[in-house]
């Protein structure tokens, strides 16, 4: 059974950085890509950024500019560095994994953005 254990969110004020961590169970490099996604109280989860096995990336239009998703295969881990965050940006971060047949999530770390 695959696992995505995140890390690293936290409390911070508007403008300042946080830097998301997941690791998995597995070689990152097994899966098609891997990404984070986000869950603000009220809201359906929604798209943060993605990064596939061949490095190609994706960001929400929101986040564009301000956040960088990047891997490091050999420590089967996946980054998620946020700058300039917003309050707006106030949710729960989930990793996600796609691959081997499954859609694997973690269990979500808060990042909360007080103004």
């Amino acid at each position: 059974q695959v696992q995505l254990v995140e890390s690293g969110g936290g409390l911070v004020q508007a403008g300042e950085s946080l830097t998301l961590s997941c690791v998995a169970s597995e070689r990152i490099l097994t899966f098609d890509a891997m990404g984070w996604y986000r869950q603000a109280p009220g809201r359906q989860r929604e798209l943060v950024a993605t990064i596939n096995r061949f490095g190609g990336t994706n960001y929400a239009d929101s986040v564009k500019g301000r956040f960088t998703v990047s891997r490091v295969n050999a420590r089967n881990t996946v980054y998620l560095q946020m700058n300039s965050l917003k309050p707006e940006d106030t949710a729960d971060y989930y990793c996600n994994a796609v691959g081997l047949g499954e859609n694997y999530w973690g269990k979500g770390t808060l990042v909360r953005v007080s103004s």
